[in-house]
This record gives C-alpha cells, sequence and structure tokens, in this order.
C-alpha cells in the first residue's frame, strides 16, 4: 500500500463531521487516516485549531468524536516542526497547514482543504475529493 501524507484543515474535519453521509469525500478522508492510507501531519499550532474550532458551541459536535479524531491525528499522524517559507497567505492563520505541508514536500506530502482558494495554487493543494481520487488512482 502506497503511503500518503496529508496535512488535513481543520475546514475538512469540521465537514466530515457535520455531514450525515458516509459516502462523502471528507468523511473517506478521515476514514483514509483512521485506516492508515493516510499519514496525516500536523505540528501542536494545528492541533490547537482543531481543538478550538471544533468545540465551537454553534457547530453542536460530539465531543467524543471530535477527541477521537484528534487522538488519531495525533497517534497515527507525524509532529511537523516546519520551517518558514515566508509565503504571505489570504489567512495567516492557515501557514501552519502549508508549512507543514512543505516539509514533507519531499515525501510527497498534500495540504487537504475545503478552501483551495485561501493558497497558492499548487498541485499538492487538492480538496478532498481530489484527495480521494490519489488514494483510489
Amino acid at each position: 500500500m502506497t503511503k500518503y501524507y496529508a496535512a488535513i484543515d481543520t475546514n475538512v474535519i469540521l465537514s466530515a463531521l457535520l455531514s450525515k453521509k458516509d459516502d462523502v469525500a471528507t468523511v473517506q478522508v478521515i476514514e483514509a487516516v483512521l485506516i492508515g492510507k493516510i499519514t496525516p501531519l500536523y505540528h501542536q499550532d494545528i492541533i490547537t485549531e482543531y481543538s478550538d474550532v471544533l468545540t465551537r458551541p454553534e457547530f453542536n459536535l460530539n465531543t467524543k468524536a471530535v477527541s477521537n479524531i484528534i487522538m488519531a491525528i495525533k497517534q497515527y499522524g507525524i509532529d511537523v516542526m516546519p520551517k518558514p517559507t515566508g509565503e504571505i497567505l489570504i489567512h495567516m492563520d492557515d501557514l501552519i497547514f502549508y508549512e507543514v505541508t512543505m516539509d514533507k514536500r519531499d515525501h510527497g506530502a498534500f495540504l487537504v482543504t475545503g478552501n483551495k482558494k485561501h493558497y497558492p495554487v499548487k498541485s499538492f493543494i487538492v480538496s478532498p475529493a481530489e484527495m480521494m481520487q490519489v488514494l483510489n488512482g
């Protein structure tokens, strides 16, 4: 099985947790992490963002599901200490996802996001559906 590495933007996890369907790409990306098809890349700033965003009262998410996903990302993932890229993004909060991905580009890392427009146009910055196309060949 080919190993894929990916930084997963918070919006992908949020969308997966809010989804009522199991066959949508966001849910499939999270399942791919849980079964080992995707090795998640993270940094403590990403974990903090996951925790801050996914526990907001307006989303009313199952706290156990949120903590299970965060624990799985930390357990199965790789903690990356990226070097600064100097990239300027529309939302600088997104920079950590980009820099973590860039740090592992020599391993073919992807950045999976529902907001591609927040990032530079690069072939490795993909939507959840595009990530699933990569995984499914």
